[in-house]
């Protein structure tokens, strides 16, 4: 197994945010809703609620994008959206193309999901090349990409791998999970992967959060962003618990 170097994980971010106050909470999570049977109406809810509660963005499927923008445009909510969603087994000229359309309908921020098979094949060019082809295409825009590895599917040697490609791509977050695979964020992976980019790359933990509890735990392990469907009652579970209530509303 590939030896890591330790990164440490005291720097003042990390710090901080072990506080966690209910706005610091709000500023790291990608309100999410992926789900295929998500309705207009489902989409506008995520929306309101990203807007009462200030999150990071609303993380949505392509279609989406142009109501979430609509939606969110006088607040300071991201329109987030997902590229060769959910397998990243379709080409990079697709993965380009999608890229486009998402900008140009309102996204600022890219979660693709990396050619896991290539990944696993060795085919570390491929993996690359994929990476920064979408890269350049949503920086040229002023957009953001998170690079999905899928962690479920990847052992550790290939999760350090898939972390220094997306960073060798110039890719601005390493992210666990579609969500859709056999697992989603655990604290060894977000830990392990925050060593493999070191202090300055995002790590974007999905998957799988459900609890302040698995919130605290993920950013403690190094993750400096969350994707989340039960934000909501994350931060409210944050508005109940003294020490952080205390710290803000």
């Amino acid at each position: 197994m590939m030896k890591l170097p330790a990164i440490n994980l005291e720097a003042t971010h990390f710090i901080a945010l072990m506080s966690h106050s209910v706005p610091s909470i709000a500023s790291l999570t990608d309100h999410t809703l992926l789900r295929p049977e998500a309705t207009r109406a489902d989409i506008l809810q995520l929306c309101r609620e990203a807007r009462e509660y200030n999150f990071a963005s609303v993380c949505v499927n392509a279609y989406w994008v142009p109501v979430a923008a609509a939606e969110l445009a006088a607040s300071h909510v991201k329109i987030c959206t997902v590229v060769g969603f959910p397998l990243g087994a379709t080409s990079t000229a697709a993965k380009v193309a999608e890229t486009e359309a998402a900008l140009a309908a309102g996204a600022q921020e890219i979660d693709m999901v990396q050619n896991i098979g290539a990944l696993r094949g060795g085919d570390s060019q491929a993996v690359r090349e994929d990476i920064e082809a979408v890269v350049k295409t949503a920086h040229r825009h002023g957009a953001i990409v998170k690079v999905i590895l899928e962690t479920a599917l990847l052992n550790d040697d290939q999760k350090t791998a898939a972390c220094l490609l997306a960073k060798a791509g110039g890719a601005d977050f390493v992210k666990t999970s579609t969500g859709f695979s056999s697992a989603g964020a655990t604290v060894h992976d977000v830990a392990l992967m925050r060593r493999a980019v070191g202090p300055a790359m995002g790590v974007k933990a999905s998957g799988g959060i459900r609890t302040l509890e698995d919130f605290q735990k993920m950013v403690a392990a190094g993750a400096t962003r969350i994707g989340a469907s039960s934000s909501v009652k994350i931060v409210e579970a944050a508005r109940s618990a003294p020490q952080l209530a205390e710290s803000g509303t």
